[in-house]
Protein backbone atom coordinates (compact mmCIF):
# COMPACT_ATOMS: atom_id res chain seq x y z
CA UNK A 1 0.00 0.00 0.00
CA UNK A 2 1.70 3.52 -0.82
CA UNK A 3 1.23 6.33 1.74
CA UNK A 4 1.67 9.54 1.10
CA UNK A 5 3.53 12.11 3.74
CA UNK A 6 1.21 15.26 3.03
CA UNK A 7 3.83 17.28 3.75
CA UNK A 8 5.64 16.01 0.93
CA UNK A 9 3.69 16.45 -1.43
CA UNK A 10 2.67 20.28 -0.16
CA UNK A 11 6.72 20.69 -0.66
CA UNK A 12 6.24 19.37 -4.46
CA UNK A 13 3.03 21.86 -4.98
CA UNK A 14 5.13 24.72 -3.62
CA UNK A 15 8.06 23.88 -5.83
CA UNK A 16 6.10 22.97 -9.14
CA UNK A 17 3.90 26.06 -8.85
CA UNK A 18 6.90 28.49 -7.81
CA UNK A 19 9.16 27.29 -10.89
CA UNK A 20 6.06 29.19 -13.17
CA UNK A 21 6.75 32.34 -14.79
CA UNK A 22 5.60 35.41 -12.77
CA UNK A 23 4.29 37.02 -15.29
CA UNK A 24 1.86 33.83 -15.53
CA UNK A 25 0.55 33.93 -11.76
CA UNK A 26 -3.14 35.87 -11.22
CA UNK A 27 -3.57 37.20 -8.05
CA UNK A 28 -5.92 34.27 -7.01
CA UNK A 29 -2.74 32.42 -7.51
CA UNK A 30 -0.69 33.96 -5.43
CA UNK A 31 -2.73 33.58 -2.77
CA UNK A 32 -3.43 29.73 -3.17
CA UNK A 33 0.37 30.23 -3.11
CA UNK A 34 0.65 31.44 0.15
CA UNK A 35 -2.34 29.30 1.53
CA UNK A 36 -0.35 25.99 0.75
CA UNK A 37 2.85 27.49 1.75
CA UNK A 38 1.29 28.55 5.24
CA UNK A 39 0.01 24.64 5.49
CA UNK A 40 3.03 23.09 4.84
CA UNK A 41 4.95 25.63 7.42
CA UNK A 42 2.05 24.48 10.17
CA UNK A 43 2.87 21.08 9.40
CA UNK A 44 6.55 20.94 9.29
CA UNK A 45 6.68 22.98 12.65
CA UNK A 46 6.13 20.65 15.43
CA UNK A 47 8.57 17.98 13.72
CA UNK A 48 12.19 17.11 13.95
CA UNK A 49 12.79 18.32 10.41
CA UNK A 50 10.72 21.52 11.35
CA UNK A 51 12.68 22.96 14.31
CA UNK A 52 15.85 21.91 12.40
CA UNK A 53 15.47 24.72 10.10
CA UNK A 54 14.15 27.16 12.69
CA UNK A 55 17.51 26.42 14.78
CA UNK A 56 19.28 27.10 11.24
CA UNK A 57 16.89 30.82 10.84
CA UNK A 58 18.10 31.36 14.28
CA UNK A 59 21.49 30.93 14.09
CA UNK A 60 21.52 32.79 10.87
CA UNK A 61 19.31 35.90 11.95
CA UNK A 62 21.78 36.03 15.15
CA UNK A 63 24.99 36.33 13.32
CA UNK A 64 23.31 38.79 10.44
CA UNK A 65 22.44 40.86 13.52
CA UNK A 66 26.22 40.33 15.46
CA UNK A 67 27.61 41.60 12.00
CA UNK A 68 25.39 44.64 11.74
CA UNK A 69 26.90 45.91 15.24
Amino acid sequence: MLTINVAVLLAVIVVWRLRRRTEARSRFDEKVTVVIVLALGVLLAPTPVGQGILDILGQLASGVTQAGR
